[in-house]
């Protein structure tokens, strides 16, 4: 069964009288209990992708699909099946930690508890703690909770470890495995070639709002032209036309 399907979207903004085409036919998909990685640069479209999928945003052609869901229309159903943690994070800024975890648990019938998952995020000394005075890393961590509370299918992490120190960092990669071996379905966006590699089943690599290669990690490297174990970074360069 297929989780996560995107068809032939397009998304353009209209900015100062020009007109920027953020997605051009991008279409991709995401099986039940895979875990896929979605690459590009700043400004190939990722952000644009996770907003259309969790319907944020309604696409200007294509259809998106979630558990056969439509994130527009099917608003109350998708939210039941599917959590998301964006790279800004979206939440009241005058909650406490505490607040704000127990807040969204209380909009699905089933879920985790709230102390247990402040726990394993690493946030028991933060949770009385407004989410304004939060650092960095502990409001990444606040909005991953937020995310998994209601024990969705599908899960959509966007820059899962940005700001998070090393040991955090591990502990947020364990986390995402653990979300693998509990059946739920990722989709990871991600700047950091080492967690897509470990972690992914498959990876999208995206460019100027265009899907350009989409394979297992060891496949990207083939269709770079490149021994299989040339790694990804290297593959996504290729493809990509990057430099180090």
């Amino acid at each position: 069964m297929t989780a996560i399907r995107a068809r032939n979207l397009r998304k353009e903004f209209r900015r100062r009288g020009r007109t920027t085409v953020a997605l051009d036919d991008v279409s991709l998909h995401v099986e039940v209990g895979e875990i896929v990685g979605l690459l590009g640069r700043n400004g190939a479209g990722k952000s644009t992708t996770v907003d259309l999928v969790s319907g944020l945003r309604a696409p200007d052609a294509g259809t998106v699909r979630v558990l056969d869901h439509d994130p527009r229309t099917d608003r109350a159903k998708v939210r039941g099946v599917l959590g998301v943690q964006l790279q800004q994070p979206r939440l009241h800024d005058a909650l406490t930690v505490l607040e704000l975890v127990r807040l969204h648990r209380s909009f699905y019938p089933t879920g985790r508890e709230p102390d247990e998952l402040i726990e394993a995020m690493g946030l028991t000394g933060s949770r009385r703690t407004r989410f304004s005075d939060l650092s960095g890393g502990q409001m990444q961590r606040t909005s991953i909770a937020v995310a998994l509370v209601g024990n969705p299918r599908v899960v959509i992490l966007d820059e899962l470890t940005t700001g998070l120190d090393p040991e955090a960092r591990r502990g947020m990669l364990d986390l995402v495995r653990g979300l693998r071996d509990d059946g739920t379905t990722v989709l990871l966006v991600s700047h950091h070639m080492d967690e897509v590699e470990k972690l992914c089943d498959r990876a999208v690599v995206l460019e100027a709002g265009r899907v350009v290669a989409a394979n297992t990690p060891a496949g990207l490297a083939a269709d770079a032209g490149l021994a299989p174990d040339a790694g990804l970074e290297e593959a996504y360069l290729t493809l990509t036309g990057g430099t180090r």
